[in-house]
């Protein structure tokens, strides 16, 4: 679904990522992991056709990303991003409304279908009873579901997600990405989110992507686990990181 052919990203003054080739696939749920400043925002934002690359192709569902119409592009890929959102005088359903503008008229007039898919979205994050609030009164998790459902409101065959969970608290995080993990499978959506939490890409997660300066490794999670990638990115982090991985080789 999503294609990096030869794909080189960073700054004139620094190298994040060369010369990657590999595929994220759709029905699919995968994390990308790395250590802060290695590029998993940029590598986002590259997809969602919002940033530079210094050289190779992306191709989204075998078309590439240059080629690809502004129309077109808003209905294959959504992407929430990590920005804090506090919009007032709006509410919760007219945020996720926005969400309908690749598919409503030039007027922008909602109809009673996509009046329908903004309340399943609103439902699906476990919202809907905050479709009439403000976001500017409400918690920075509160406001992060409702840019999910944003997201889920676009339709679109991928999601892209910089940092979903960062400000959830833990029992959040993981009924967040289990909502994740059943929209990739049950919908076939092509989901690629990063996440410094490890725990939760290894137990939810079809495949994790791990940027390791200046490469990229996508591998299914049980491959990810036995590769020994992990343990080498966040050996300075302790005995923590490889319990972590030893308890989940013995399952």
């Amino acid at each position: 679904m999503i294609q990096l052919e030869n794909l080189s990203l960073g700054y004139p003054s620094r190298l994040l990522l060369e010369n990657i080739s590999t595929r994220v696939r759709r029905g699919e749920l995968t994390a990308l992991v790395g250590r802060n400043g290695t590029g998993k925002s940029t590598l986002l934002r590259a997809i969602a056709g919002l940033g530079e690359i210094l050289g190779g192709t992306i191709r989204i569902a075998d078309k590439p990303l240059h080629d690809i119409e502004a129309d077109t592009m808003a209905k294959s890929v959504a992407f929430v991003t990590t920005d804090k959102v506090r919009i007032a005088n709006l509410r919760c359903r007219d945020v996720v409304a926005l969400g309908r503008a690749p598919y409503t008229n030039w007027i922008g007039r909602m109809q009673k279908e996509d009046q329908f898919i903004v309340e399943q979205a609103l439902k699906s994050v476990g919202m809907l009873s905050y479709a009439d609030k403000t976001m500017d009164r409400m918690s920075d998790g509160e406001c992060q579901r409702i840019m999910i459902a944003r997201a889920l409101a676009q339709q679109t065959p991928i999601i892209l997600l910089d940092e979903p969970t960062a400000f959830l608290d833990m029992p959040n995080r993981y009924e967040l990405c289990t909502l994740l993990q059943r929209l990739a499978h049950e919908e076939d959506k092509c989901i690629l989110f990063s996440t410094h939490e490890l725990d939760i890409a290894v137990s939810l997660c079809d495949s994790i992507a791990l940027i390791a300066p200046p490469k990229l490794h996508l591998l299914p999670t049980s491959d990810m686990v036995k590769s020994g990638y992990i343990e080498q990115l966040f050996s300075t982090d302790g005995l923590r990181i490889g319990e972590m991985i030893a308890g989940l080789r013995k399952e």
